[in-house]
This record gives C-alpha cells, sequence and structure tokens, in this order.
C-alpha cells in the first residue's frame, strides 16, 4: 500500500483566534480570528478530505469506513485521532475534558478527551494553566462559587518546543501568544469552568461548572515528563508520550533517513525545516499519513517531524 495520505486543512474561527495560521504557514485562512486548523480529523464537526491521489477528495472517515485495510482492519467506530494547530492570539477558557475512567464511573453518553501539546511557539515568560490546588470536590465547589481563580489554579512556565500531556480530567488552558500542535483523540467534548468573564456578540459564553467538576481529578495529577530515547535505523528517536490513546514521537532528520511504518498508520507532521519524503517534497506544516503496511521510506532533507499513531 503505497499510499501516502496529504489532507486538506479545516479552519475553525474563535473569540482567542488570531492571524498567525497565514503569517507562519501561509495557509489561506477565513479571519484574523481563526483559532483553529484541523489538519487530520475525521470527526463529524470537521472532516478533512484527502487531496493527492487515487483517493482525491474522499474524507478520512470515508477511508475509515470504507477502506478499513488501510488502518490494519482495526476495530472501532471511529479514527482515533485528531489532529490539529491551535493560534492563541488571547487567553482560552479554562477547561477540563472527561477522562475515561469517569466516563465508567458515571456512566455519561459523552467521548474522553485526552490530548497532548507541542509548542510550536510562544511568547517569553509564558506560563499555561495546568492543574488545580483543591484537596476535594467540596473545596473545589467553594472556590469556583467564590471566584478564587488565582488561588484554585495552578501554573507552570513553558517554552518553545515544549511538550505537555493533558490527560482528561486536568483542568488546563492555553495562554496569549502560543502556536501549539494538539494531538488529541477525536472527541470536541469540552467542559468550560472559567472564561474570564468575557462576550462574544454581546453574551457570555456558555460554562459548564457541574460537568467540570464532575470530570476533574482530584486531587490534581502532576504531570512528570520522562522522555525515551531511541535509535532507529542510525537516527535518534524521542519518545514523547506512550499513552492508551496514542504514541507521539519526534524525529530529527539532518540529511537523510529510512523509517519503517509498521503501526496501523502513522500520521507524520513537519515541525520544522523541509525535505522529501519518497521523493515528494513536504515542507514546515505538512501533515500526511502512511497507511497499514507501507513498509520503509526515506526522508531526506534538514527538518523535524512528528509522528503520532497508536
Amino acid at each position: 500500500m503505497n499510499n501516502i495520505f496529504f489532507f486538506q486543512p479545516l479552519f475553525k474561527e474563535k473569540i482567542w483566534g488570531g492571524s498567525r495560521l497565514n503569517t507562519t504557514f501561509g495557509m489561506s485562512i477565513p479571519s484574523a480570528r481563526t483559532g483553529e486548523c484541523w489538519l487530520v480529523s475525521a470527526h463529524t464537526e470537521g472532516e478533512t478530505a484527502i487531496r493527492n491521489g487515487a483517493y482525491e477528495g474522499w474524507t478520512l472517515r470515508e477511508l475509515w469506513e470504507k477502506k478499513r485495510e488501510f488502518f490494519g482492519n482495526m476495530d472501532g467506530q471511529e479514527f482515533p485521532l485528531l489532529i490539529k494547530i491551535i493560534d492563541a492570539a488571547a487567553d482560552l477558557s479554562v477547561q477540563v475534558h472527561p477522562d475515561r475512567d469517569s466516563l465508567l464511573v458515571n456512566n455519561k453518553d459523552i467521548r474522553s478527551k485526552t490530548e497532548c501539546w507541542y509548542i510550536l511557539d510562544c511568547e517569553e515568560n509564558t506560563e499555561i494553566i495546568y492543574g488545580h490546588n483543591a484537596n476535594s470536590r467540596e473545596e473545589l465547589r467553594e472556590n469556583i462559587r467564590a471566584g478564587k481563580w488565582e488561588q484554585l489554579l495552578r501554573r507552570i512556565p513553558v517554552k518553545k518546543n515544549d511538550f505537555v500531556y493533558v490527560p482528561g480530567g486536568t483542568v488546563h488552558a492555553l495562554k496569549k501568544g502560543m502556536l501549539v500542535l494538539e494531538i488529541q483523540q477525536s472527541s470536541d467534548t469540552t467542559f468550560r469552568l472559567y472564561d474570564y468573564d468575557r462576550l462574544e456578540n454581546g453574551k457570555a459564553r456558555k460554562l459548564h461548572i457541574e460537568e467540570a467538576i464532575e470530570a476533574i481529578n482530584i486531587p490534581h495529577i502532576p504531570w512528570n515528563p520522562a522522555y525515551e530515547v531511541i535509535n532507529e535505523n542510525g537516527v535518534d528517536k524521542t519518545v514523547l508520550a506512550h499513552t492508551p490513546f496514542f504514541t507521539v514521537s519526534m524525529y530529527k532528520i539532518d540529511s537523510q533517513a529510512i523509517l519503517h511504518q509498521d503501526k496501523p498508520f502513522s500520521i507524520i507532521g513537519v515541525l520544522d525545516g523541509e525535505g522529501s519524503i519518497d521523493n515528494i517534497p513536504i515542507h514546515r506544516g505538512d501533515h500526511f499519513m502512511l497507511p497499514y503496511g507501507y513498509g520503509s521510506y526515506e526522508l531526506k532533507g534538514s527538518m523535524s517531524i512528528i509522528a503520532s499513531t497508536i
């Protein structure tokens, strides 16, 4: 199966969006409030279409439903991943996504969402909101009711090229000036906890306080990064995350590398630089999928790439 699937991106305008998808990647965006570019998605809220080859015009969802052999005949109704770039020209709301355990316990008919961020760019001295300081659900509720956000929310410093893992149940928020590659479960379930009292079209955006309180991990579970570096055919592979939901690895290509695709699928993104894959030119911001059974492939150029699979 020597198909390489390139996708047509989709754009989402947001109250906090900006124009860096255009200025950084040269993308043709709908407005200067474009907050998200969905790069690879089979989600019903935005299905990316294949833009090359024999399956040009097919959506990823169609490929998943009709050509499951391209995914090693995996089980499941839904393609498991969604990959996007986020342009935070203003602070994002403080929010939480449900995790798998809370769904099982509470029997909610909603999809869990664990995600991770690779920080493509951010301003100096940037902090993100990551976690909370409540020791019980009652304490959490009281702090929220009293608006004690400074006391409740934890912050951690981040910089360009950092990687952050955000499991479901974690209170979090990106901050102004961040450009982030997000790799996540294919879910759009978000419980908004706090939105800085701002208005959209003259109205406050909906909050989901009770749902958020139910979904938040108590106490907060800190994230302690521990990256594994593996030499793969002479190239250093840094395993950024290996979870039940996805595995994310980064490679730095100096001139040439031959790698092997033996997973159900592998989605590759060019973080920086440019080059080629099997003589097809690729540039910063490009994302594409290698299907099951693709086998060995050759990368040439000077670039950093990130590979996501399950």
